[in-house]
């Protein structure tokens, strides 16, 4: 059984878009390429031949990557959602125990995570750990660096 990658409709959205930027316009170019460098004539040293097929085939993993992820999408119904835990959506303020300092994370699905602006995949090891708690309760993590631990601070939704 394959697991439901859970994604609000904007990032199903952006994920669609991309895929058809990849299909329609990335990949015809690299056949292009490919067409012109076969043209070019003997294909054992033809470096631009052999460099324009690794690009199609890069290209073709995340086409079908993207695909995968679209396949099993799970658009979430925000309004249903609880709002006094941290769940698909939410952005959570916690304090990291061993550290003493404050982070603040939103949970997202695929399409829309940004790291460097606090946007994390809600089934990444972090997100997962602290699925379901709520304000004052504390989260042991694992994460392949170790173990963070986190108190919950506050929860709120910015839609």
């Amino acid at each position: 059984m394959t697991d439901s990658t859970p994604m609000t409709r904007k990032g199903y959205d952006k994920l669609k878009a991309e895929l058809a930027h990849m299909e329609n316009e990335l990949m015809p170019e690299i056949e292009k390429r490919i067409a012109e460098a076969r043209a070019e004539g003997d294909l054992k040293e033809n470096a631009e031949y052999h460099g324009a097929r690794e690009s199609q085939g890069m290209l073709q993993a995340k086409i079908n990557m993207l695909k995968s992820k679209l396949s099993t999408a799970d658009i979430i119904d925000m309004s249903t959602m609880p709002k006094d835990q941290v769940v698909f959506g939410a952005t959570v303020k916690v304090k990291d125990l061993d550290f003493g300092d404050t982070e603040e994370f939103t949970f997202v699905g695929a399409g829309e995570e940004d790291y460097d602006e606090g946007k994390i995949l809600v089934t990444s090891p972090l997100g997962q750990g602290l699925l379901g708690k709520k304000v004052g309760e504390k989260a042991v993590i694992e994460v392949p660096a170790g173990t963070n631990n986190f108190e919950i601070l506050e929860i709120h939704f910015d839609e």
